[in-house]
């Protein structure tokens, strides 16, 4: 027989028995569908999750001033941390796996004016590269220079809501704004973004201005100093760096202001990196909880296979012995199956991946919730899928129609099914 005879007979032999091959090809394609669409749900958790984080900061760690609970150098426990303006360049100095180490100064619910209505917000001030660590992209206009701090110019950046409260749809860019009655000129908007998580506000609700004349305008209210920091932001030079960058920078804070720097209550530090660690840590769980319950569903759809498989091929005992019979050799006859068997794979391996991906494409069309991407489907989840499958079926067919290959032909043909 030349092999295209035999791939006519075998989709032959296919349509004649159209029930039992829908059958097997649905149970493959409904365990396709199912393992793909669990891991792609999980995917997208994970990844609208990391997308979410980084809008927040990139490799960021925020390092607050707090109140010493260790003694050092002969001074008390207890005694309140208050970071200077002046001390940050040394600082840097002394943290050379750090690549930013900047002030951040934040004042809530300030009076805000413009020509057309009043709204209470928070104000921040920091250096121009607060825009890169914090993730913020510029809508309309520009984020302020060093030039802008270094000449104390009264110019402010809004957030997008910010704007919204203060100049609804008109446009902000050079207007005037009035902060506690002082005169700041809009120079630039925020593109909307989203965030899940924050300290003090989210930052499409603010309003950002040059540190040098925050410090000069809105400065820190007793017992603090007016040249004091509410907090500092720093980011390591590379993500290998970022265990070295954290102890450079507990150690030169612990130097300059006499602590310890094990001393985790007098700078307190809030390590976005960590967290996001952390979290990528539970979103994986989740993908591969989803992935083992795929696993298993997959199985069950194997047995369903199987069963379907061993049952077909029993049936056909008495045609492996008329086969047999008119001279056909047992490794023709398996070969026939075997092709059967991965026709039947191929084809519903196939539209059980289309429909998979099918659907996933339709849902991503719909509007998705701020932390999920959608549903993402991974090439790795569908080949393993078609694989389990696939080699469910082909064992279970190939091991009883090589028992049935190698009996005698008369008895072959003296088999009933059922019996």
């Amino acid at each position: 027989m030349v092999f295209r005879d035999l791939i006519s007979d075998v989709f032959n032999t296919l349509w004649s028995n159209k029930i039992r091959t829908s059958l097997t090809m649905f149970g493959i394609a409904w365990g396709v569908v199912s393992i793909v669409l669990m891991v792609a749900a999980g995917e997208g958790l994970r990844a609208g999750q990391q997308k979410q984080a980084q809008s927040f900061a990139r490799d960021l760690m925020i390092v607050f001033a707090g109140r010493t609970s260790m003694q050092a150098g002969g001074t008390r426990a207890g005694r309140r941390i208050i970071y200077e303006t002046q001390n940050i360049p040394r600082v840097k100095e002394e943290s050379p796996s750090c690549k930013y180490v900047m002030p951040e100064l934040g004042q809530n619910n300030i009076p805000i004016r413009s020509n057309y209505n009043n709204a209470s917000i928070t104000v921040t001030g920091s250096y121009p590269e607060f825009q890169e660590v914090r993730s913020i992209d510029v809508a309309e206009g520009r984020w302020y220079t060093w030039q802008d701090v270094a000449e104390k110019r009264r110019v402010a950046f809004l957030g997008s809501e910010a704007k919204k409260q203060l100049y609804a749809s008109r446009t902000a860019l050079g207007e005037t704004i009035y902060i506690q009655d002082i005169p700041y000129t809009v120079i630039g908007v925020m593109r909307d973004k989203k965030q899940n998580s924050s300290y003090d506000g989210w930052d499409v609700n603010k309003v950002f201005i040059p540190f040098s004349i925050m410090q000069q305008d809105l400065p820190n209210a007793p017992p603090a100093t007016a040249r004091s920091v509410d907090r500092l932001l720093v980011t390591p030079v590379n993500v290998d760096a970022h265990e070295a960058c954290k102890h450079e920078i507990r150690v030169a804070l612990g130097r300059i202001h006499g602590f310890d720097p094990n001393d985790k209550e007098a700078a307190g530090i809030w390590d976005t990196l960590e967290e996001a660690k952390s979290f990528q840590r539970m979103t994986d769980g989740m993908k591969y909880f989803l992935g083992a319950v795929g696993i298993m569903t997959l199985f069950l759809g194997g047995i369903g296979v199987m069963n379907v498989m061993l049952v077909a091929v029993r049936e056909r005992t008495r045609e492996i012995g008329v086969r047999k019979a008119i001279g056909a050799p047992a490794k023709l006859i398996l070969r026939q199956f075997f092709i059967e068997t991965i026709v039947i794979v191929g084809l519903s391996g196939g539209l059980g991946l289309a429909f998979a991906y099918g659907i996933c494409a339709l849902v991503n069309l719909a509007p998705m919730p701020d932390f999920f991407a959608g549903l993402l489907p991974t090439w790795q989840s569908g080949v393993l899928a078609v694989g389990l499958l696939g080699l469910t079926a082909v064992c279970a067919a190939m091991y009883p129609a090589r028992r049935a290959a190698s009996i005698d032909p008369i008895e072959a043909l003296r088999y009933e099914a059922g019996g």
